[in-house]
């Protein structure tokens, strides 16, 4: 996997909180390198029009927890991959100062990536940058939303050097 492009060498402008609270990961440090490289590409495609210095909080769980969550904020009870839970109401060109939080359960990720034959890192990516574009104001409700949508993280992905997920 690449890293950030040379010309954005400089600090990203998201501070990253991240939670190991449950389920079968990789180590903390090798979350956080993906976290970081997946929110700097998406930093970097959205370039010039990131603004300021913002906070993400990144939760990786397990199945259960991420069940519970699902079933009370989007009353879908059954596990999912990946929520996303914005701070505040996303505005167009403007990140506001917390961008919220992604949590991500660890039984579906990982059956999700060998069902789909695909690194767990690349898909732990792929997740990442689909959570952080929800909290940005990016939606797949409707057919034209999710073209917008996909067509953004095959370009953050392409970045990381990453398959196209949707081929």
């Amino acid at each position: 996997m690449k890293d950030r492009n040379p010309a954005a060498s400089a600090p990203l402008p998201v501070d990253i909180d991240l939670l190991l609270e449950a389920g079968d990961w990789p180590p903390e440090s090798e979350l956080l390198g993906l976290v970081e490289r997946s929110v700097g590409a998406v930093v970097d495609e959205l370039q010039p029009g990131w603004t300021g210095q913002s906070e993400l909080s990144v939760v990786f769980c397990d199945d259960a927890r991420i069940q519970e969550l699902n079933a009370q904020w989007r009353g879908k009870d059954k596990p999912t991959n990946v929520l996303s839970f914005p701070a505040f109401e996303p505005e167009e060109d403007v990140q506001p100062p917390m961008l919220g939080d992604i949590v991500m359960a660890a039984e579906t990720v990982l059956r999700e990536a060998e069902l789909e034959n695909k690194p767990l890192e690349n898909h732990i990516c792929h997740l990442l940058v689909h959570g952080l574009l929800h909290l940005l104001g990016y939606d797949h409700e409707s057919d034209e939303e999710a073209e917008e949508m996909e067509a953004l993280e095959r370009r953050v992905l392409a970045r990381l050097a990453i398959p196209d997920p949707y081929a």
